[in-house]
């Protein structure tokens, strides 16, 4: 039972992660993440920032382009893996029972994003945790045309590791100390993050109930 916990434990702490697995398990992980709905729990934004910072301060000795094309690569490549899973095995979803890797609200919660931003969610998505994982699944289950969801893909999965993977590495290689600090930071672009697109959701909500 240690084992599976300590296991767990390993897998949540985005700094031994990109130390001792290095890039082939930050890939993996990021794959997990972003499209196989067993693995939303897995540090996503995190990561993938903190890779950045550790390749930017040469703790990760892997060259800034290979970094980025693998990240993007494991982005997009899960999205559509949980997109083709979604297409052909959606239907279990409505009616499995909760468990510790699937709980339906996540589904829910994702549905509502859907309901509002349309395709766009797939870029939307990417900032926000769990969502990003059950975004792909979704759009496959509601049958969306792959040309919409391919475009989608490919620029949530630019724009979320260009930001964040590419940001981590100017901060790196500019500021060393970073590492010290990068809870912080990421907790804080998450906060700023959500509460945006919550905002606007909300904003929107309200725009429709008034015409």
């Amino acid at each position: 039972m240690n084992s599976i916990v300590e296991f767990f434990q390993y897998l949540l702490n985005s700094e031994e992660l990109i130390r001792t697995g290095g890039l082939l398990v930050i890939t993996f992980i990021v794959f997990a993440e972003n499209g196989l709905f067993f693995a939303f729990f897995l540090p996503g934004d995190y990561l993938v920032f903190l890779a950045g910072v550790f390749c930017g301060t040469g703790i990760l000795q892997v060259p800034i382009g290979i970094l980025l094309l693998c990240m993007f690569a494991a982005a997009v490549l899960g999205s559509l893996t949980g997109y083709i899973f979604g297409k052909y095995f959606g239907d279990m979803f409505e009616n499995r029972p909760d468990s510790l890797f699937f709980k339906k609200k996540h589904l829910d919660t994702t549905r509502k994003y859907f309901d509002k931003y349309g395709s766009r969610t797939l870029i939307v998505s990417r900032f926000l945790p769990i969502v990003r994982t059950f975004a792909p699944i979704l759009a496959g289950v509601a049958k969306m045309s792959f040309p919409a969801f391919l475009l989608n893909n490919v620029i949530g999965g630019a724009v979320w590791i260009g930001a964040l993977t590419g940001g981590g590495f100017l901060f790196g290689e500019r500021f060393p100390w970073i590492v010290d600090y990068v809870h912080y930071i990421i907790l804080f672009f998450l906060a700023i993050t959500t509460f945006t697109v919550i905002k606007g959701y909300f904003n929107a909500r309200k725009g429709m109930v008034e015409e």
